[in-house]
């Protein structure tokens, strides 16, 4: 019987492979758009199409899965009208919508994204979440790759190196980190910095019981000045990717617009996460979903400060805290269930870790010293201390603590590793 079953999952695999063939090669294009608006209206832009080398993702799981994200776009076959290709993901863009400046200014954002590499016309839908969580068609934008302008992408070559490999990166998670504030001159003590990091991920779980799933590189790009803005304390540096501390207002929210400079350093490497290492020993970075994270790279806590925002961009997964002030302002609507996989407004609560709360367990769950260690739902997290509920009582998503994800967290951590590396 377990032969029987290994050819059948060895003949599909064969035959999504194939899938990919027909319709896509082994490298990747970028679609660079501008996503602008205010709180209550956004628009899109088109902008500019690269061909890259590399194609770092899956040549299996073509299909988004998990419906995580603010935003996703559909690739359609042209002719058949097929789906071929989707993922979800979030930006810079709809914090800032949740911002006070939001509510009486416009703003622009470069945004990008990625896909494999199509050999007919396609059709690319994009959507945005609306206040229900549902989707709400944006724009189509038509592509024939023998017809249209794109690009090749010469921009921002640096050397590069693999820190930890395990295979054929369509098979395996790929991470690249990428130096941001360090000068040519410091890049020996960037790759003693990626070898930390690496241990920081590697040797946690459920990391750590997946080391054969993961491939990490590391791309040397170098920036004129050391270091990173803080706008705060009126500190200009010139770096490769121009990151800031004190993104929209929070003093440690480390992030860069400029996330076409972040793309054509890491178009480096094949890649399905980006890591973005700044040079720094100030507290914060950021993590945004199948956008990117950031940390720097001397604090004394860089080893959650890595976990925490890395879990945000991966999986999906969000803040519990509620009592630091943040930029964003009522985030999670109570009435509707947050896409989030480890927070819940109990709105839909079975679609969540419902069944992995014990039928003797209360709900809501007090916070008390009887459930320490218990999967149960507890009031407070998503910024509010009220309405929105988390899974555990304490976690790597709610204090600064290191290798202490809950179990809905490797969970989720756990499903998306093996849809990269499956």
């Amino acid at each position: 019987m377990k032969k029987i079953i290994l050819l059948m999952l060895l003949t599909l695999s064969i035959g999504v492979q194939a899938q990919f063939k027909d319709h896509f090669k082994n490298k990747t294009l970028r679609i660079d758009y501008i996503h602008s608006g205010n709180s209550v209206e956004e628009y899109y832009e088109f902008d500019t199409l690269y061909a890259e080398k590399y194609w770092g993702g899956p040549k299996t799981n073509l299909i988004d899965k998990f419906n995580y994200g603010n935003y996703k776009f559909e690739v359609y076959d042209a002719e058949t009208n097929e789906l071929l290709y989707s993922r979800g993901y979030s930006s810079l863009f709809r914090e800032w919508q949740a911002t006070p400046e939001a509510e009486s200014n416009d703003k622009a954002f470069d945004e990008t994204v990625v896909m494999p590499y199509p050999k007919s016309p396609v059709n690319l839908v994009f959507y945005s979440r609306n206040k229900e969580l549902g989707w709400d068609k944006e724009f189509i934008l038509p592509l024939d790759p023998k017809t249209r302008d794109v690009k090749k992408n010469k921009q921002n070559k640096f050397s590069k190196s693999k820190i930890h490999y395990s295979g054929n990166p369509n098979e395996k998670l790929d991470i690249v980190i990428i130096a941001e504030g360090y000068t040519e001159g410091e890049m020996e003590k960037f790759a003693v910095d990626c070898e930390r990091f690496k241990g920081y991920i590697l040797e946690s779980e459920p990391y750590k019981g997946n080391k054969d799933k993961i491939n990490i590189w590391a791309v040397n790009s170098i920036s004129e000045e050391s270091g990173t803005d803080l706008q705060g304390d009126e500190i200009w540096k010139n770096t490769v990717l121009g990151s800031n501390f004190y993104t929209f207002g929070s003093e440690r929210y480390l992030t860069t617009e400029n996330m076409k400079s972040v793309r054509d350093v890491a178009a480096n490497v094949p890649y399905d996460q980006i890591f973005i290492l700044v040079n720094h020993e100030k507290y914060g970075g950021g993590g945004i979903y199948n956008f990117y994270s950031v940390g720097t790279s001397d604090n004394p806590a860089g080893d959650f400060l890595f976990q925490h925002e890395f879990g945000h961009a991966f999986a999906g997964l969000a803040d519990e805290y509620y009592t630091s002030d943040v930029a964003v302002e009522d985030f999670y609507p109570l009435d509707v269930e947050p896409w989030e996989p480890n927070i819940s407004t109990l709105v839909h609560f079975n679609r969540k870790w419902q069944n992995m709360v014990r039928v003797d367990t209360p709900v809501p769950t007090p916070a008390t010293e009887e459930y320490e260690n218990t999967v149960g739902v507890y009031e407070g997290g998503g910024y509010v201390a009220k309405g929105v509920f988390r899974p555990y009582i304490d976690c790597t998503m709610k204090s600064v603590k290191y290798d202490a994800f809950c179990p809905v967290c490797k969970r989720a951590i756990q499903r998306m590793i093996n849809f990269y590396s499956e």
